[in-house]
């Protein structure tokens, strides 16, 4: 990678910030921004409709990159607002009914669990979740028997969580849903753009993903995979309209064929174009590239930060660019004043969006930094040098 040209495609970077929030939402590259003003402008000028005619093909570009990012095929892919839009979209198509069961993890998102409870509340489904093990990995010998006893309607699994750095074992988990025949949700919000994602090998049904993240791409941008099976089986969300039907009778229609049957007619142009740019930018420099240098600045931070005597709270085998942290003594407001004096770009998880995960930790909260590939080893050594001259 030339992380010089990288930075120079990165505005963001221009006014001295060292930025480490790539978790919450990462800076765009120029060409992200030029292309949906370009658009914009161009809508301004001949309106809506004409311009998504005129720039048909290049919106369908959008599926390609996509589908090149995780290695699939176009017609698994639908555009979402965000990864959470995906989400629900991907539970509204399964048929829940009263007794149903969910299972998945301690470690899974907030919002995927209020959801969860949601379904509970609404519709008796029950929630079981899995154990991890002592090193914090997944038991998969643990989800066999849960599913074994419960005979799950879906398991549902968060790949990184956003409160904390684990790369959880989707593929081990894929492998046992696929010997069971249970329907497999992945959460891929925080994996995708940060590494390597292959939905061949994980052999989920659904996953989705976020733009404003690791992917850099903008805001309201997100999207949901589906796998051929699912679309097979007819699967579409409760709630269609004409992008994902053709009415042929009064009070009947035909599902389209393709994971677009997932999304709405309705969605902005400008943003598809911005989040394929972004997807072509981090495909054309090769996501084992951006993976590997992810790790070398990840390690080199997280090293740092427990040499100096900070509390690491990333527990587990295979840790990601997300480096969740307190102080000595669970202090969190003292490093927040220095990283922001500093201009330090970083965020703040407190309890309510992680309560099994920090209750188990005994936390309260965590600061939580995500370097990403336009950042320089030499921007590690400086934030590190930041946060242990604060506990002098």
């Amino acid at each position: 990678m030339n992380i010089d040209l990288i930075r120079q495609d990165t505005k963001g970077l221009s006014d001295n910030k060292i930025f480490f929030n790539n978790a919450g939402s990462s800076l765009m590259p120029k060409v992200v921004v030029e292309s949906m003003i370009d658009y914009l402008q161009q809508e301004e000028q001949f309106g809506g409709y004409e311009v998504a005619n005129r720039n048909a093909k290049l919106l369908e570009q959008f599926y390609e990159e996509t589908a090149k990012l995780i290695n699939t095929k176009s017609s698994n892919i639908a555009f979402a607002t965000s990864a959470t839009e995906a989400y629900a979209k991907a539970l509204s198509s399964i048929i829940f009914k009263e007794g149903d069961c969910i299972i998945t993890t301690v470690d899974d998102y907030i919002s995927n669990q209020i959801t969860f409870i949601s379904l509970q509340k609404k519709l008796n489904v029950k929630i079981i979740r899995t154990k991890n093990l002592s090193d914090n990995e997944l038991d998969l010998e643990d989800l066999e028997n849960l599913i074994k006893q419960h005979h799950p309607k879906l398991v549902a699994v968060t790949h990184i969580p956003t409160n904390s750095g684990l790369i959880q074992n989707i593929e081990g988990v894929g492998k046992i849903c696929r010997q069971y025949g249970i329907l497999y949700l992945v959460d891929a919000c925080q994996t995708v753009g940060q590494m390597s994602v292959d939905v061949e090998k994980i052999d989920c049904d659904f996953l989705t993903a976020t733009g404003r993240k690791f992917m850099r791409g903008p805001r309201g941008t997100g999207f949901l995979y589906v796998a051929d099976r699912i679309l097979e089986q007819n699967f579409a969300p409760i709630l269609l309209d004409s992008r994902g039907a053709d009415w042929t009778e009064y009070n009947d229609y035909e599902l389209f064929k393709t994971a677009k049957r997932f999304e709405h007619w309705e969605n902005s142009c400008a943003s598809i174009i911005g989040f394929t740019e972004a997807i072509r930018y981090a495909n054309t420099i090769g996501l084992d590239s951006i993976e590997n240098y992810n790790k070398k600045l990840a390690e080199k931070l997280r090293g740092n930060l427990q040499n100096a005597g900070f509390k690491i709270q990333d527990k587990g085998n295979h840790l990601s660019s997300i480096i969740t942290f307190c102080g000595p003594d669970g202090d969190l407001e003292n490093i927040q004043r220095v990283l922001k004096e500093h201009n330090v770009f970083s965020s703040v998880t407190y309890k309510n969006s992680a309560l099994i995960d920090f209750t188990n930790k005994n936390v309260n909260g965590i600061v939580r930094l995500s370097p990403h590939y336009f950042n320089t080893m030499e921007e590690i050594e400086t934030v590190s040098e930041i946060l242990k001259n604060s506990l002098k």
